[in-house]
C-alpha cells in the first residue's frame, strides 16, 4: 500500500553509497559498573577507549531465565574489535544484579535498559541493539523508543508478546504471565511487531536450525515485520539450538558473521548495482537526487526516487526470500500488465519504465515505473466524504473489469484463490464452521473479465476534497488475473468492512452494480465469492493491522479488525445464505 506522502524517517540505503565498515579497531578499556535503578543495582560493563569515531554503541541485551551478560563476553568482544562502544549489563534477578527473576516484568526489563542506555550513551548517540530471545521484545520496545538513533538490530531467536503482559510479573512459571504467553496466538497482538515493521534501518535476524522455545510462526512473524521497512537480513545458523547466546559465545565464525551482518554499511544488503541499474534507464543527462522509502507494500519493498529536473519515478524491489522466488514471475506480470494498462483512459495506473525481474543486473528483482499523484486513504472521514470515496472505489473496479486484452496473449492468468477452500482454517464456533461448509462446493460458474485482484483502499490513489475528491492512481497489479467481477468486488467488500464497519463491506457490491458493473453472481453463488476472500482472514487479521495502523489508524487492533471480521461474515450470511 504505497504512499507518497509518507516517506521513511530515515536515510535510505538506496540514496546513499557507502563504505563497509572499517578496519577493527582495539577492544580498548572494559569499564565495570553498577547502575542503580528503583531500588535495584544492575551490574554491567562498558568499553569504549580505542572506539572508531561515529561508530554506534553496541548494545546487548541477554535473554530470560539464566541469561546473564557474561555469557555475551565474546560477542562483546567482537563488537569492540569492529570499533564500536559496547555496552552489556544484567537486568534485576539475573547474573550480578540485585532483585529477583519472579518481580521482573516486561516494562521494567524496558524501563532498566533505557536507565542504562541513557547514562552510559552519549545522548543522541546512535545505537546497534542485539536482544535474545525474550529481549527481542525489549529490544522493539528501545527502538520504539529511541527511533532514528537505532542505526542497527540484531534479534536472536527473538520473543514477542501480547501487550497485557507488559505489566504482569513473571512469577514463578505458573501465574498470570505464563498464562497469557501460553495462550495460542496471544503474540499475534504485540506492539513489538508494530515497531518492527516501522523499523527502517539495519536489521539481522539470527535463526537456529533447531528452537524448542519460540514457535516457528512467532519467527515468521518477526521476519514479515522486519521486510517492511528495514535493510533485513536472515541469518540461519544451522547447528544452534535456541541458546544462541551460548551458541556465539563458543562458535567463532558464527559470532563474526553475526557481527559483521549487523553492521553491514549502506551497501550491506546491495544497493549499488540496483543504483546503476536504475541511472542507465534515466533520460540522458537526468539523475536521481533522492530516495524515499513509501509506507506499505507486503511483498516488495517501494522507494519514490526524485530526479534532478523534478520529475519522479517509484522503484519496486523484491527482498523478502519467500517472493524473491517469485519474483521472475510476479514483476513480469506486472510490467506487462502496466503496459497493456498505458492506453485504458480510465484506469489510472503507473506506466512500465524498465524491469529486471531476475535480478540480472541488480542487487534484488526490481520494477522501474512512473510516479502518480496523490496519496493512500485509509482514515476515517466524516459520512459524506466516506461516501464519496466509496462511490468512487465502486466506479472505478467498473472501468477495471471493462478492460478487454488487445490479444489473447496479453490476458492475464487464471485467478487462484488466495486460500483454497480445502485449506480454510475456521475459527471456533457455529458460524465459522457455517461459513466454511458454503465453500465446500464447486466453484460456481462464471464469465471470466480482467481483475486488478488486490483492489481495495490502501491500492488506491486520491486527490483533492470534498466535490474535488478523484481517484487518480490505482497501483499494485501484481495479481492482476482474469476471473470473476465476483472475486475483485469481495475483496474489496472484505476491506471496507475491516476499515469502516461491516455495513460499507455488505453494500459495496450493490455501489458497484449501481455504477454499471458487470452482473454479479446471486444468492449463495455471491456467497461463495465473498466468503472465499474474507475466510481468508480468519486465521488472524494481523496482517491487516499493521500496515494500517502504520497508515494512521491506531484503532484497528487485531481485536477491532476480528470483532468486524466475525459481523461481516454473520451478514453475508444472513443476506445470501
Amino acid at each position: 500500500m504505497p504512499d507518497p506522502h509518507r516517506p521513511s524517517r530515515v536515510p535510505d540505503p538506496y540514496a546513499l553509497p557507502g563504505p563497509p565498515p572499517g578496519s577493527a579497531g582495539p577492544l580498548g578499556t572494559v569499564t565495570a559498573f553498577v547502575q542503580e535503578y528503583d531500588g535495584e543495582a544492575l551490574s554491567g560493563v562498558h568499553a569504549h577507549a580505542g572506539a572508531v569515531p561515529g561508530r554506534p554503541t553496541a548494545v546487548l541485551l541477554h535473554g530470560a531465565g539464566t541469561g546473564c551478560a557474561a555469557r555475551l563476553r565474546p560477542l562483546f568482544a567482537e563488537f569492540a574489535a569492529h570499533g564500536c562502544p559496547v555496552l552489556a549489563f544484567d537486568f534485576s534477578g539475573h547474573g550480578s544484579s540485585s532483585g529477583a527473576l519472579s518481580e521482573l516484568t516486561l516494562r521494567r526489563r524496558f524501563a532498566q535498559a533505557v536507565t542504562v542506555i541513557d547514562e552510559r550513551v552519549p545522548q543522541d548517540g546512535p545505537l546497534v541493539l542485539v536482544g535474545f530471545s525474550m529481549s527481542g521484545q525489549t529490544a522493539a520496545d528501545l527502538v520504539r523508543h529511541y527511533g532514528d538513533r537505532v542505526a542497527g538490530l540484531g534479534l536472536c531467536a527473538p520473543a514477542v508478546y501480547a501487550a497485557e503482559a507488559w505489566d504482569v510479573p513473571f512469577g514463578t512459571g505458573d501465574g498470570a504471565f505464563s498464562e497469557i504467553i501460553r495462550r495460542p496466538g496471544s503474540w499475534r497482538a504485540s506492539p513489538a511487531l508494530d515497531a518492527l515493521r516501522a523499523y527502517e534501518g539495519r536489521a539481522v535476524l539470527a535463526v537456529p536450525g533447531t528452537d524448542d522455545v519460540i514457535p516457528a510462526e512467532v519467527t515468521e512473524a518477526v521476519q514479515d515485520a522486519l521486510a517492511a521497512r528495514a535493510r533485513s537480513t536472515r541469518l540461519d545458523v544451522p547447528g544452534a539450538g535456541h541458546r544462541l547466546g551460548e551458541w556465539f559465545h563458543d562458535h567463532a565464525g558464527d559470532r563474526r558473521d553475526f557481527v559483521s551482518a549487523v553492521l553491514a554499511g549502506p551497501d550491506g544488503c546491495g544497493w549499488g548495482a540496483t543504483r546503476a541499474w536504475v541511472a542507465r534507464q534515466l533520460p540522458p543527462g537526468r539523475s536521481v537526487r533522492g530516495a524515499e522509502r513509501l509506507w506499505g507494500g507486503s511483498t516488495s519493498q517501494m522507494r519514490a526516487l526524485t530526479l534532478d529536473d523534478g520529475g519522479a519515478l517509484v522503484l519496486r524491489t523484491v527482498v523478502r526470500p519467500f517472493f524473491r522466488r517469485h519474483a521472475p514471475a510476479l514483476l513480469s506480470r506486472e510490467a506487462a500488465v502496466l503496459a497493456l494498462l498505458a492506453g485504458e483512459a480510465g484506469v489510472p495506473a503507473p506506466e512500465p519504465v524498465a524491469v529486471d525481474a531476475a535480478a540480472e543486473h541488480c542487487d534484488h528483482p526490481s520494477l522501474l515505473m512512473s510516479a502518480l499523484p496523490g496519496r493512500v486513504r485509509v482514515d476515517e472521514p466524516g459520512p459524506a466524504e466516506l461516501g464519496r470515496r466509496l462511490e468512487l472505489l465502486a466506479a472505478q473496479l467498473v472501468r477495471v473489469h471493462a478492460v478487454v486484452p488487445r490479444a489473447p496473449h496479453e490476458r492475464p492468468r487464471a485467478y487462484e484463490a488466495w486460500t483454497p477452500p480445502e485449506r480454510v482454517r475456521a475459527r471456533p464456533g457455529e458460524l465459522w464452521e457455517r461459513a466454511v461448509r458454503m465453500l465446500r462446493r464447486e466453484p460456481p460458474a462464471y464469465e471470466g473479465c480482467f481483475l486488478h485482484r488486490d483492489f481495495h483502499p490502501g491500492n488506491v490513489l486520491f486527490t483533492g476534497a470534498g466535490p474535488d475528491l478523484r481517484i487518480s492512481g490505482v497501483v499494485d497489479w501484481v495479481e492482476t488475473s482474469w476471473g470473476p467481477a465476483d472475486l475483485d468486488v469481495a475483496h474489496c467488500a472484505t476491506a471496507l468492512a475491516l476499515l469502516h464497519g461491516p455495513g460499507h463491506g455488505l453494500a459495496f457490491a450493490d455501489r458497484y452494480e449501481a455504477h454499471g458493473g458487470r452482473r454479479l453472481a446471486r444468492g449463495r453463488d455471491q456467497l461463495y465469492w465473498r466468503l472465499l476472500d474474507a475466510l481468508h482472514y480468519a486465521p488472524g487479521t494481523d496482517r491487516l493491522a499493521g500496515p494500517w495502523r502504520e497508515l494512521g489508524r491506531a484503532d484497528l487492533t487485531p481485536a477491532v479488525l476480528g470483532d468486524r471480521l466475525e459481523a461481516y461474515v454473520a451478514g453475508l450470511l444472513k443476506r445470501y445464505g
